[in-house]
Formats: C-alpha cells, structure tokens, sequence
C-alpha cells in the first residue's frame, strides 16, 4: 500500500461540505483516509478573488497507482462541481493563471516517489512557495521529508516564512 498526501481546497459555494463529501469520496475511490488537517482559510493565490480559500491536507493509503489517484481525484473534482473548461475560459478573460473553484484536490506526495509526467508532477512542483498548503500539511506530515530537496515539511513552512519576513522587512 502507498501513502498519498492530498490537499484539498476551494473557494466556491459551500466549501465546508464540498471538503467533507470529498473526504468520503476519496475514502471510498482511492483508498482509507488514515489523518486529515483541520481546515485553514487563506487568501488566494496568485489571483484575485473576494472569496477566501479553505484547505485541508489528507494522508491516504491506497493500492492505486499515482496516475489512477490522479484520474479518480478528477472524477471525484467534476462530481463536486469543478468545471474546468470554464474555469479555463474565466482566466483567459482575466488574464489569471488560476481561478475560483468549487473544489481542487493535488497530490502532493506518492510515498517518496519524484514523478513527472505530462499529466502528474509529484512531488507538487510549488509545494515551497504555499504557506496555504504547508500549513496543514505540517498537522499531519511536519517530519515528513521532501523527496528532493531533503527538507522535512516543518522546515520548508519555516524557509517560507522566513523569506516572507525577509521580503517584509526590504519593502
């Protein structure tokens, strides 16, 4: 069986259940939830929006394979009311790399496995640069270490932030 690390996350509608049916959804597609993260808010990223963003990271045991992960996490996405055709044309039109969404489910790690393919990247190639997704990653995984850069998840949250108040600091 493999360990996956999932975060799961939304901004749209009523975020609270969405999050819960897609803990049931993945507990009964993908394998068992074995820990799941409280839910954090946050402001999106890397795009505007007024409605804030709510997050929680999953550990699962599955005996899937990380691309049959990925293919029932867009299954379970389309159930739960992601359109990404359209979410495609709203950030064209706004120019945005991101959009709104109901619900968006990465994976984040496959046991220790570096794997990049047209369809899936894992380790989550921007996991270092999202305080929104360290942070509950850190309650379930805070020892857990990165695949390639070595670094536990606690360790990548606190370079993080020390580059935020860095950054804070010089402005």
């Amino acid at each position: 069986m493999a360990r996956v690390i999932l975060l799961a996350g939304g901004n749209l509608g009523d975020v609270r259940q969405t999050l819960r049916s897609a803990q049931q959804l993945i507990n009964s597609r993908i394998g068992a939830v074995l820990r799941c993260s409280h839910r954090y808010e946050s402001e999106p990223w890397g795009f505007e929006a007024s409605e804030r963003f709510s997050n929680q990271a999953l550990e699962v045991s599955t005996d899937l394979s990380p691309e049959e992960v990925l293919d029932a996490i867009r299954s379970i996405e389309r159930e739960l009311g992601r359109n990404r055709a359209a979410e495609t044309l709203e950030k064209a039109s706004a120019g945005m790399r991101y959009a709104s969404r109901p619900i968006d489910i990465d994976i984040i790690f496959y046991d220790d496995r570096v794997i990049e393919s047209e369809q899936l990247t894992v380790p989550h190639p921007r996991l270092a640069e999202r305080e929104f997704a360290l942070v509950p990653l850190c309650e379930i995984v805070r020892e857990r270490r990165h695949p390639v850069s070595g670094l536990t998840v606690g360790q990548l949250l606190d370079a993080l932030r020390a580059t935020q108040s860095q950054k804070q600091c010089e402005e």
